[in-house]
């Protein structure tokens, strides 16, 4: 008889998929590597067995004991199903920007879901990863995964997704792309694939208002801004982030993200979720730019069928204007403008100093900032009224923030239509763009008609 032990021996060896209508008129071979036909539907089916497997040897996971992990889903299911063949338990934290139908598997496999708010700072207590934390402290006999920094994740690639990439392609690939969310995948596949062949580029796709790409080209860690594409990128910066194997790091909006998953899906068949989106767009990117002769291979994360209620839904698309390309709103005037490079709003805070601020407006030109307390807005200073008072009161000078500050600029939520801005913008200088209750961005007058060129 011919047959598996258990679902855990049906990890791993997934098949590599050619496109062939989505990538029309472009010169390399592409290749999808489907992850998403691991048993558990996703590539974290790979992570979750090796950190299981790995902490069981070092002792770290004892018979009876919980698993605990933060988790955007896939990796949550990938651990419950070899939980469940192993008999372990296990609970999950999660945010309330995952899908129904990822909470409602990890239910499905015997697992406590714990839901948590994605709008609060990664040092926050109930910031998703530190209630995992706790969790782990506070039960006995507990093992927290913790993907990020467990060093089982990007080795597991090394050890099986980039040996199958470098033997399916006969050592012909030249690209590699895939998203950054924990580090694992494109550290340890990159690692793998750049010793075979130092000249294979590594390229990762990551959605605007991740931290990655600014970091990776200027050294800084800057603050995260929301965005809809789920389990990748990220608001702070995971040990499992190797980069010096990757080459390149390119943003995506959601729009763009969720457009290429629908394509892919329709025109190749390949059903996906909006990761996987954010990757094909740029593998036909960099396709532009390649020759007959490279051989691209990108990652399929994970299926559709855990974003039926979102990036398969039209009436979830419209109601996030993520569908009709003619309908601009706040949002798309935000991401032009992080396309753009403008990717932090500057804000002072109120105890800043008057005149360290003036040193901040003549230094940017902004001639309006907001004052934040975290990521909201409790008051602005206008250049001209501050400098008014200055000269009716030249004392203040030294003086705090708070003492001169205005009211806040208005607010307006990301998905507010760009007639309704316009109509906002006619009595302000300035609002300021709210997404999932955090402040994300300023719009001035002169962003919107520079924008709209």
């Amino acid at each position: 008889m011919k047959y598996k032990n258990n679902i855990i021996e049906q990890i791993g060896n997934t098949p590599l998929i050619k496109l062939n209508r989505i990538n029309k008129g472009l010169r390399p071979q592409i290749f999808a590597k489907l992850e998403s036909a691991n048993p558990g539907g996703s590539i974290k089916d790979r992570i979750g067995y090796a950190m299981i497997a790995d902490a069981e040897k070092n002792g770290e996971l004892k018979p009876g004991g919980t698993i605990i992990e933060a988790t955007s889903g896939n990796t949550g299911i990938g651990l419950a199903l070899s939980a469940a063949v192993k008999g372990y338990k296990t609970i999950f934290v999660v945010t309330d920007k995952v899908s129904d139908e990822k909470i409602n598997y990890l239910k499905a496999l015997g697992s406590e879901v714990i839901v948590v708010s994605n709008s609060v700072d990664p040092d926050h207590p109930e910031y998703y990863v530190n209630v995992a934390k706790r969790l782990n402290k506070e039960i006995v006999n507990s093992f927290f995964a913790y993907q990020y920094s467990n060093p089982s994740n990007p080795e597991i690639h090394y050890k099986t997704t980039g040996p199958e990439i470098w033997d399916q392609t006969d050592g012909k690939i030249t690209h590699f792309i895939s998203s950054i969310g924990t580090g694992g995948t494109i550290s340890g596949t990159g690692r793998y694939l750049k010793e075979k062949n130092p000249y294979i580029k590594v390229i990762a796709a990551d959605p605007l208002g991740s931290i990655f790409k600014h970091y990776k080209e200027k050294g800084e860690l800057i603050k995260g801004t929301p965005y809809l594409v789920e389990g990748i990128g990220q608001d702070c910066l995971p040990k499992n982030v190797h980069f010096q194997y990757i080459d390149k790091i390119i943003n995506i909006s959601d729009k763009e993200s969720f457009a290429a998953a629908r394509r892919l899906t329709k025109e190749e068949g390949i059903f996906c979720g909006g990761s996987t989106g954010t990757i094909v767009h740029v593998a036909l990117e960099v396709a532009k730019e390649c020759s007959e002769n490279d051989v691209i291979v990108f990652i399929v994360c994970d299926t559709g069928e855990r974003y039926l209620s979102k990036v398969h839904n039209v009436e979830w698309l419209k109601q996030n204007r993520m569908l009709e390309p003619e309908v601009r709103t706040l949002r798309d005037l935000s991401d032009i403008k992080k396309q753009k490079g403008f990717e932090e709003i500057v804000s002072i805070k109120e105890m800043d100093k008057v005149k360290d601020v003036l040193g901040l407006i003549s230094k940017t030109g902004y001639s309006q900032i907001p004052v934040m307390e975290g990521r909201q807005s409790i008051g602005c200073i206008r250049e001209n009224v501050l400098l008014t008072k200055l000269v009716e009161n030249p004392l203040l000078y030294n003086s705090a923030i708070k003492e001169v500050m205005e009211e806040s600029l208005p607010i307006l939520e990301a998905k507010t239509e760009i007639g309704e801005v316009k109509k906002y913008l006619k009595n302000n200088s300035a609002i300021l763009v709210s997404d999932f209750g955090l402040i994300t961005d300023i719009i001035t007058r002169y962003d919107l008609i520079n924008l709209q060129k």
